[in-house]
């Protein structure tokens, strides 16, 4: 029964944010993708998914921040455990298909607090986790916010994460792997901060 329940203890922690903080003082900017992608020695990222949500909410620039659907009209829900974290992307950046990328902003999981969808977050790459979704590799930067108050846990570099929390950076991995389905989603590996900021600077375009 131990097996199970320090898992499950970890799981809770994880998914279950805390949002004690007045939504209107967060950074919320007018024009998301008109943000730089730094911040001085930080990393931007506009969030679309608040930690603890199964809703995928989408930034586009002629509706906003919306329910994403599926054929048909219906929301789209994700039928596992909610977003571990901040989940969005970095303004400034797009990962061009004829370089490899998948046409879209790069991708970042931010764990900390929940915050509101529109919220802009200053933070700190600590890992990257490379995937294969659909024949594509899908790079997912791991990040945690520059702003202490905000964080859950302390790792500065994927070397604190792997040895000190491990726990949690195989719940990540244990998420991504199965929120599309079963075999949907495969592991490549997982690559440190350095690698992180080298995704950045490949493609951000500011």
């Amino acid at each position: 029964m131990q097996y199970f329940t320090y898992p499950l203890f970890a799981v809770l922690l994880l998914f279950t944010a805390c949002n004690g903080s007045n939504e209107s003082s967060y950074d919320m900017p007018r024009e998301p993708y008109a943000v730089s992608s730094m911040d001085g020695d930080a990393l931007n990222v506009i969030v679309e998914i608040p930690a603890g949500t199964n809703h995928k909410i989408e930034y586009k620039t002629e509706t906003g921040f919306s329910n994403d659907t599926l054929l048909g009209g219906a929301t789209r829900v994700i039928n596992f455990l909610p977003y571990p974290g901040n989940y969005g992307f970095v303004p400034n950046t797009l990962m061009d298909k004829d370089r490899g990328g998948d046409g879209d902003p790069l991708d970042v999981l931010v764990v900390c607090e929940s915050v509101p969808s529109g919220t802009r977050l200053t933070v700190k790459p600590i890992a990257a986790l490379l995937l294969r979704d659909r024949g594509e590799i899908d790079t997912k930067i791991i990040a945690v916010p520059t702003d202490s108050t905000l964080r859950v846990f302390k790792p500065e570099n994927f070397m604190e994460l792997a040895l000190e929390h491990d726990a949690a950076r195989s719940i990540i991995e244990s998420w991504f792997l199965n929120y599309k389905g079963p075999k949907q989603t495969e592991l490549i590996r997982w690559e440190d901060e350095t690698y992180a900021w080298r995704e950045v600077r490949k493609w951000k375009r500011d």
